[in-house]
């Protein structure tokens, strides 16, 4: 009888506990809130897989990337990033898909990674600052950039040596990094050739980003009328915003515990601390457990069921892919 690989016991571990947290929650929601929102949350997942495949096309128009890849990988992303902290998801989606797109290279898909993520970033930016300015908060006579302005004016060496380092990297490290640059550069272009068409990068990336975002809001309105949080344009705004901070700035799997502070934070004006806890995590809990399992099914059908295997055991390979 072989040995038991103690990396799968500590994955099938993690993933039962999961299990049990997710089950031990979800009587707290009715099932046609949950039903519905996890139609949604996959919708998103698909639309995503729609502008990966778009994106990838206009890059590489000979590797006639299919939709099925572009979703297996893009989704196997975000399955992994569930299990792994510091988006260790996003550089084994590089790497399957470096694996599977004809011509492709990690400075193009990283590039077309940004390409991918521009529109949410955007999105998320503008209601950031929509929701700080209905907020109109005031400044303090103590604000970050006053404190700033004051230790540079006890400390004007600091100027100096920026100043000097600045010369440095111009005049000695950048002849020498100059070519391996240009070449990076060259094909990071080539990962965001769908630029080149204005028209097409509206209609193939943008408006399915739009529609993924919108299923987006959509998930975490159901879950806010689930646990009664008032559901208002100013409420609706603060929870994207929580969860995009969460998962921009993620060192933990999902987000986990991030969320959760943020959510608490930012909605303990308009309901009580124990509503938005139990709002949070029963949110977080269903949708990480969801997006494993989704993940896992999506890449069955994309790459085969040998390859998930080897990837979940072994999803540190993906990584060496990428940093090859």
């Amino acid at each position: 009888m072989g040995a038991v690989d103690p990396l799968a016991v500590a994955f099938l571990g993690h993933v039962w506990s999961w299990i049990q947290e997710v089950f031990g929650r979800i009587g707290d929601i009715a099932p046609y809130w949950l039903l519905l929102a996890l139609t949604l949350k996959t919708a998103e997942s698909a639309l995503i897989g729609l502008s990966w495949r778009n994106i990838l096309r206009a890059a590489y128009p000979s590797s006639e990337v299919s939709f099925k890849t572009a979703w297996g990988a893009s989704q196997g992303g975000a399955a992994i990033n569930a299990l792994v902290p510091a988006q260790g998801g996003t550089a084994a989606m590089i790497g399957m898909l470096r694996a599977s797109v004809r011509g492709s290279s990690v400075a193009g898909l990283a590039s077309a990674a940004v390409v991918q993520t521009l529109f949410f970033t955007v999105a998320s930016v503008l209601m950031v600052l929509g929701t700080a300015i209905i907020r109109r908060p005031t400044l303090s006579k103590g604000a970050p950039a006053g404190k700033v302005g004051a230790f540079l004016s006890a400390h004007p060496f600091v100027v100096v040596a920026c100043v000097l380092l600045v010369i440095v990297l111009v005049r000695v490290v950048w002849p020498r990094v100059k070519p391996k640059v240009v070449d990076q550069w060259r094909r990071a272009k080539q990962g965001a050739a769908v630029f080149q068409d204005w028209r097409r990068y509206g209609r193939e990336v943008a408006l399915p980003s739009a529609a993924s975002y919108v299923c987006r809001i959509g998930v975490n309105v159901l879950f806010m009328i689930a646990f009664a949080v008032p559901v208002t344009p100013f409420t609706v705004f603060l929870v994207a915003s929580s969860h995009m901070l969460s998962g921009l700035f993620a060192i933990t799997p999902g987000g986990v515990g991030q969320t959760q502070a943020l959510d608490v934070a930012t909605l303990s004006r308009v309901a009580s601390t124990s509503t938005v806890a139990a709002f949070s995590v029963t949110q977080d809990s269903v949708l990480t457990i969801w997006n494993v399992v989704l993940g896992v099914a999506v890449m069955s059908w994309a790459f085969g069921i040998r390859q998930v295997k080897s990837l979940i055991w072994h999803r540190g390979k993906a990584v060496e892919e990428v940093s090859a």
